[in-house]
């Protein structure tokens, strides 16, 4: 998995414009990929978008809400209230030590507490950043070849063990059936269990390695996008402008 390997020394000589928290699940994938899915995808895109803009990467976060999992083996899930708490903390931390900004890599859907979080700190401008959105991750996925649109490839599909496939082949076992459910208005009151049997949504049999790495690429240079949108990072120049 990736992390940090930044000493306080190098910190403080760099002085980074932003923090870069990925935020990962411990929770059922289906029968081919890890209960660490969430968590091992948010950290690559994390570490890469750190990496890309001088960013300071934090340590992820790896068991948050996924209680509509709780059907199945191995999730293990804590309450909103807390993973809003630890989000509010790292915040307030990053923001006494002088790092305002803090972009979440949120690689679990059921976080939904996170957006209330945002809500709140950005009344006076743009301190916590959610990404990638929903937009930029169907962009991303489009201009890599994922076949599958994200609202349907909802959870261990098409995206998912892609990137597994490309990042972390040893963490992907035998590919696990197709299976889509586009009617899941009821989620929340029935949980993963009542919409899959394999705990699959979506369309692992047409992931590859290749999709994985375009979609890394492509995510890296959307995310990049949004932080330029939002002020956090310069404008970029036209081809040919004068530096």
């Amino acid at each position: 998995m990736r992390i940090s390997l930044a000493s306080s020394a190098v910190v403080a000589r760099h002085r980074p414009p932003f923090a870069v928290l990925p935020v990962g699940a411990f929770e059922q994938h289906g029968p081919s990929l890890p209960l660490t899915t969430d968590t091992l995808i948010a950290a690559e895109v994390g570490a890469r978008l750190a990496e890309a803009h001088g960013a300071l990467l934090l340590s992820p976060v790896t068991i948050t809400c996924s209680h509509e999992h709780a059907g199945f083996a191995g999730t293990v899930s804590i309450s909103a209230p807390t993973l809003y708490a630890v989000v509010r903390d790292i915040h307030a931390s990053l923001a006494a030590a002088g790092i305002e900004r803090l972009a979440l890599v949120n690689a679990h859907g059921g976080n939904y507490v996170l957006a209330n979080l945002a809500q709140e700190l950005n009344v006076a401008g743009p301190r916590l950043l959610i990404l990638p959105t929903a937009g930029g991750l169907a962009a991303a996925a489009a201009a890599a070849g994922i076949e599958t649109p994200p609202e349907t490839d909802m959870h261990g599909g098409e995206i998912e063990t892609s990137i597994l496939l490309y990042a972390y082949p040893e963490a992907v076992a035998a590919r696990a059936p197709d299976e889509v459910n586009d009617d899941r208005d009821l989620l929340h009151a029935v949980g993963m269990s009542g919409l899959t049997r394999s705990g699959v949504i979506g369309r692992p049999g047409r992931a590859s390695a290749a999709k994985g790495a375009r979609l890394l690429d492509a995510l890296t240079v959307r995310l990049g996008d949004d932080l330029r949108a939002v002020g956090w990072l310069p404008p970029e120049r036209p081809s040919g402008a004068p530096a």
